[in-house]
């Protein structure tokens, strides 16, 4: 997929650029994980009709408030649930896992589901030490090799005699390949190997200018792709209005306090969060960490994106809704469908 920057292109119009959907398949209080994985089905027919272009899932492990843990077999339900729109991870932690296996896992995606399958590939582990530790056995893997580990897992969509162990579902299935960070390690490696990336600007907005510059500065053509690819994530909650959705987004802020304080806990209603007895600590905290968020009526989301575009160059969204009531969500993504294009 080629693509050039908006800067570079002169556009600067949110209307001009696709939008697709982030899912952390969140396990609200009061229900459970198989109706979390049920509704994350559900809003991927629905942002399909809607006209989003890709539906990407999380990869987080030991979070109660979040059910996509198991990414690609999410992904084979979410591609066999829809018919055009693309379905990725957001993304496969690469030191969780074996090079060969995911190779494999994703070999098979595209090759049931072909051109519609994305791999993006971090090097964060997604959850703490002691489950890192439980997903990678006595390997011992670390992000320190992530680049070694990523050249063996894209060789092996190539077929090599000389290659003693080879995957057979792989081959000549290459699904497209991204790269995804919070910082700058993952963005001059995608620009010097000439891939697409994709940006955490929803919880690393302060590094968002620095790391898309070195994109875009160390970035070689490729095979895959000509032109520097910006895909950039954004927390965005809208509602019918200002207040309302502020209300909705209460929710999103009390369980990340809760994470930040070590107890991760499901996604609790506004209620619950309204009630919950803050500090000035942690209300300080909730601002500081709640200012790149996009909340509000869907004037006040356009006007946010439309600048939150027209500031980084994105070629590309990719917005994660977390909403306690499943309707509020869906009706999130229709109501920012709406005011941006994305319907049309």
């Amino acid at each position: 997929m080629a693509g050039a920057s908006l800067l570079t292109m002169g556009v600067s119009s949110l209307r001009d650029i696709p939008l697709s959907v982030l899912d952390l398949s969140p396990v609200v209080e009061g229900s459970d994980a198989a109706t979390a994985l049920r509704n994350s089905l559900d809003l991927a027919r629905h942002t399909e009709q809607l006209g989003y272009r890709r539906y990407w899932v999380a990869e987080h492990h030991n979070m109660p408030g979040i059910a996509s843990s198991a990414t690609a077999v999410l992904m084979g339900q979410l591609a066999a649930a829809t018919d055009r729109i693309r379905i990725g991870s957001g993304g496969i932690m690469l030191p969780n896992h074996a090079p060969l296996v995911v190779a494999e896992q994703f070999g098979t995606l595209e090759g049931l589901y072909p051109g519609r399958i994305d791999l993006g590939i971090g090097r964060a582990p997604g959850t703490d030490q002691r489950t890192a530790m439980a997903l990678r056995g006595r390997a011992g893997r670390t992000a320190d090799d992530f680049p070694q580990r990523l050249a063996e897992l894209t060789a092996y969509f190539d077929h090599d005699d000389e290659r003693p162990v080879g995957a057979v579902v792989a081959e000549g299935n290459r699904p497209a390949v991204w790269l995804l960070g919070s910082s700058g390690f993952s963005a001059q490696l995608a620009g010097s190997l000439g891939l697409p990336f994709s940006f955490a600007h929803h919880f690393s907005a302060d590094n968002t200018d620095a790391a898309l510059a070195l994109y875009r500065e160390s970035f070689q053509p490729s095979a895959v792709l000509s032109e520097p690819y910006v895909l950039l994530g954004a927390s965005v909650l809208c509602a019918e209005t200002d207040e309302h959705a502020h209300y909705l987004a209460q929710s999103q802020a009390l369980n990340f306090l809760s994470l930040r304080k070590g107890k991760p806990i499901a996604l609790p209603s506004p209620e619950t969060a309204a009630n919950y007895p803050y500090t000035e600590l942690d209300r300080a905290f909730i601002e500081k960490n709640s200012a790149a968020n996009i909340v509000g009526s869907p004037e006040t989301v356009r006007k946010r994106l439309d600048q939150l575009v027209a500031d980084t160059g994105a070629d590309e969204l990719i917005i994660t809704t977390m909403a306690h009531d499943h309707a509020a969500r869906k009706r999130s993504y229709e109501l920012v469908a709406s005011v941006t294009g994305a319907d049309s």
